[in-house]
């Protein structure tokens, strides 16, 4: 039995020890009692308590009661508060309008998503041309009432006659696949269970595909047992799963995964195989017109990220780190002696992504976290930029080598995702989705400043506002980060925040250390023993806006999920007086354990291997953020969010975190420390909108009262 709160079996409970009265605001909250236990570990001749362990059983029927209990205080707070009801409505106006995706062609038709406005997952649909009338191809609204069956990826065969889609129940990292007949519309017999990180690749003549999966987990293991031993198999149409053919796996290596990709000539399979979430990657590769030759091991030894972008008969193009932090790309002739041959030298930008099409490279690249895209010949001879109305993100430019065009989507804080078709040969681009969003892009604006962190680092921010804004100190501000796992945050518009400008509130992003925007060596210097150059960044990030005059510590929270979730709690437990309130999201919270869990071993490549090795441990444990919360502090006001189906950031995190806050809170401390448990919901994946309109409203109320705003008029 999982987390489901709203069971009859919960109902049934009894959770009288843990019951508090109804919340007063602007009183101290009566928090249930959650049980202490005498739990110490030993870890490099250091002791380590763990009252709360309890909390990590999430089948037991007293977790399931503390929950019950934690949101009998919660949920009666956060529906008292002033606003709440007028942002969940704005939310919804803001939300309502059309979204598409980005078009793929196959076969001669045209598959994209398309969501009408507040439909709670976007629908598949297929047309023969980009202007005829669409038909439904896959709607996930009509999987489950509540909109909690969402659409985990799909791939259409190349004569465009199927597609193998995934579904993800309750927000799970778990995919069921199945194959729809496009023509049809009916689903084949056969169902794939047990997928979990694979995309699904089929070969060209849409006999089948490539995927890969987990043997499965023993019983009551599904949400939170650990993830190793991925394979990598074909499934043929029309057959059962236990007659998937069994194309690679390595009894001998239970941290490897692999990805298959068909190459756009179908020869070649090429398998990226990776190592948690390593940067670095082995690269083998099966050769249809020589399978006798068996899996061909190209890159080994996990030296390098190899990134395969396409290929000129046995000539195969990689984006790649070798011999370059921040990406180069090469050529290797699979034929001959295989020699690395460079073809677009590594630049002072770094290189995101490449793709082959219309017979040339088109090279996107991040210049201070912003889109520059450049356009080269396979010779590596320049072409072309591509220009962009704004400072903002692209993605897109898939397709075929053989494809005249291909698509690219361009956004930015306060520019909506927009849909264009770029013409490889003449590099022109023409709109073919401009979405219609009810608010005025004129009255905002988007700087991007420079500080520096504590040890002197060159930081970049993103801060968005109201034009014409008073430095006065007295701003409502937003900071959120992430600053891990070599992931760029760049400007992206979110509805969510748009309502937090209108709302007066100014939204910051920092470009932390961890993070991918400058490359290698900066992801490097954020993890294991040096991240808490992270939190430094973001303190930094805090202490520039403050001395500014865009806020105050008063008017100042911090936000963030997953790594962000713990970079919010490793700072609010560090400096806990610099902040006016606090929201950590999904959060990696016990830097310790983490490691114990699902997906969480994989992270050891950021976050070191505590248990193993000793630095590690001591540099985790001086910042984790469960094992920081100090007694008699006055913690600034908190609404810590999980949910209930989170399989890759376990629950228990931010369970045992709540529980060690509520008790650690001075008594003489009225900040609130809240914990919001999501039902039927995961990592964040899949939410539907519904889902989501609730969360952030519950968020920004919850802001509202502690930054001490008012919403303003004609909000």
């Amino acid at each position: 039995m999982s987390l489901r709160v709203q069971t009859a079996r919960l109902l049934a409970l009894s959770v009288a020890a843990f019951v508090a009265p109804m919340p007063v605001l602007g009183q101290a909250l009566d928090y249930p009692e959650t049980r202490r236990e005498h739990v110490v570990d030993v870890y490099h001749g250091v002791e380590v308590q763990d009252p709360y362990r309890w909390l990590e059983d999430d089948n037991s029927d007293q977790t399931a009661a503390w929950v019950k209990a934690q949101n009998v205080v919660t949920m009666p707070y956060l529906e008292s508060l002033a606003g709440r009801e007028r942002i969940k409505e704005r939310l919804k106006e803001l939300w309502n309008y059309e979204r598409y995706g980005l078009p793929n062609e196959e076969g001669g038709k045209y598959f994209f998503t398309k969501n009408d406005g507040l439909q709670d997952q976007s629908v598949v649909y297929v047309s023969d041309s980009l202007d005829s009338e669409p038909h439904v191809l896959l709607d996930p609204n009509i999987w489950a009432k509540d909109g909690t069956i969402s659409l985990g990826g799909w791939s259409v065969s190349d004569d465009g006659g199927s597609v193998a889609y995934a579904t993800s129940d309750g927000g799970s990292d778990w995919r069921s696949v199945r194959i729809r007949n496009v023509g049809t519309g009916e689903d084949l017999p056969e169902t794939l269970e047990w997928v979990k990180f694979s995309g699904m690749s089929w070969t060209n003549d849409g006999r089948g595909f490539y995927y890969s999966r987990y043997d499965a987990p023993a019983s009551g293991e599904e949400l939170d047992g650990v993830n190793k031993f991925q394979k990598l198999y074909f499934h043929e149409l029309g057959t059962p799963q236990e007659e998937d053919v069994l194309i690679y796996s390595r009894d001998d290596e239970p941290d490897w995964g692999f990805g298959g990709g068909v190459s756009d000539d179908g020869r070649y399979l090429v398998v990226g195989v990776w190592k948690g979430t390593h940067q670095e990657n082995n690269l083998f590769f099966l050769d249809h017109e020589n399978p006798e030759a068996g899996m061909d091991e190209l890159f080994t030894g996990f030296e390098a990220s190899y990134t395969f972008i396409g290929n000129e008969g046995p000539v195969m193009f990689f984006n790649t780190t070798d011999d370059a932090s921040k990406g180069r790309v090469i050529g290797v002739d699979t034929s001959s002696e295989r020699e690395k041959v460079e073809i677009i030298p590594e630049s002072e930008n770094v290189l995101q992504s490449v793709s082959h099409v219309g017979g040339r490279l088109i090279c996107q690249y991040l210049q201070d976290a912003r889109t520059v895209v450049k356009v080269y010949e396979t010779n590596g001879a320049f072409v072309r930029d591509v220009a962009f109305p704004t400072i903002g993100t692209a993605s897109g430019f898939g397709g075929d080598a053989d494809d005249d065009v291909t698509f690219y989507s361009f956004t930015s804080f306060t520019y909506p995702t927009t849909i264009y078709r770029y013409d490889v040969e003449s590099g022109e681009s023409e709109v073919v989705r401009r979405p219609e969003v009810d608010f005025d892009p004129e009255r905002y604006e988007t700087n991007q400043v420079f500080y520096s962190s504590k040890d002197g680092t060159r930081i970049p921010m993103f801060i968005t506002h109201r034009k014409g804004l008073s430095l006065s100190g007295d701003n409502p501000t937003l900071l959120y980060g992430y600053g891990g796992f070599n992931i760029s945050l760049t400007p992206g518009f979110s509805v969510s925040r748009l309502t937090w400008l209108e709302m007066g509130g100014v939204y910051a992003v920092p470009n932390l250390r961890g993070g991918g925007e400058y490359g290698k060596d900066w992801h490097e210097a954020g993890i294991k023993t040096r991240k808490q150059n992270v939190f430094d960044d973001f303190i930094g990030a805090a202490e520039f806006l403050i001395a500014e005059g865009y806020t105050s510590p008063e008017r100042l929270a911090i936000n963030g999920g997953s790594n962000g979730g713990l970079l919010v709690g490793a700072c609010m437990t560090q400096r806990p007086e610099l902040f006016g309130a606090a929201i950590p999201a999904v959060g990696v919270l016990d830097m310790i354990r983490y490691d114990l869990f699902t997906i969480g071993w994989a992270w050891r490549s950021d976050y070191g291997h505590p248990s193993e090795n000793r630095a590690d441990f001591f540099a985790n444990l001086k910042y984790s953020p469960y094992h920081n919360v100090r007694e008699g502090m006055c913690y600034p006001p908190t609404l810590i969010t999980t949910a209930d189906h989170d399989d890759r950031v376990v629950p228990a995190h931010s369970f045992k975190f709540a529980a060690a806050l509520q008790h650690a809170q001075s008594r003489s401390c009225k900040n609130p420390v809240l914990i919001r448990i999501e039902t039927r919901a995961g990592h964040g994946a899949g939410t539907p909108i519904s889902k989501a309109v609730e969360q952030i409203a519950d968020q920004y109320a919850f802001l509202m009262e502690h930054l001490g705003m008012e919403l303003p008029a004609g909000f």
